[in-house]
């Protein structure tokens, strides 16, 4: 039973400490990454369709992307709905090929970049926290129903910090990884 508590206990910290990395991949650095339009969403037949879905996207250069939509009626929709997403991006299209050049940063919006990203790393930690406690409340749960001895409790719940120390220390790493690629000029 303990075993079981603390194996569910490190998947549902595993995602998600995954889940702060796919939120930092959101996050804009000044280089291009196609994941910087994943949230993008196109009207595609009357019907909000994710960018990726309708187009390829892919790095032209370390500062540009380029859009190629399957049809070439999406491409006045491709680019209105880039400039509806708060990106602050301007997209430029040369007929079939829409073209996104990524605007340098400036150090007020680098600041803001981190603020954002030590915001979504609490938010990872808090729920790593969650995790503990729950998987902590079964243990305690199993000890009132004399399934298991207060030194068998007493282990569950070091194991399970220890596994929260793990990866509260990731996120620390990815933190740290993503406030050095914001600062890079």
């Amino acid at each position: 039973m303990i075993n079981e508590i603390q194996s569910d206990a490190d998947q549902r910290m595993k995602k998600s400490v995954d889940a702060l990395g796919n939120q930092f991949a959101k996050i804009r650095t000044g280089r291009a990454h196609p994941s910087i339009l994943e949230n993008v969403t196109v009207d595609y037949y009357g019907a909000p369709t994710p960018l990726s879905q309708v187009a390829n996207i892919n790095i032209e250069d370390a500062r540009t992307l380029s859009i190629q939509p399957w049809e070439q009626q999406l491409v006045p929709a491709i680019e209105k709905a880039i400039m509806k997403s708060d990106l602050g991006l301007n997209p430029n299209s040369a007929g079939a090929v829409i073209r996104v050049p990524m605007p340098p940063l400036t150090e007020e919006t680098r600041k803001g970049y981190i603020r954002q990203a030590r915001q979504e790393a609490e938010n990872g930690k808090v729920a790593i926290r969650n995790i503990r406690r729950d998987a902590n409340g079964s243990v305690k749960e199993l000890l009132k129903e004399k399934e298991i001895t207060e030194d068998e409790e007493r282990r569950a719940e070091d194991a399970i910090q220890k596994l929260t120390d793990k990866y509260v220390a990731e996120v620390d790493a990815l933190l740290a990884v993503k406030e050095k690629d914001l600062m890079q000029v």
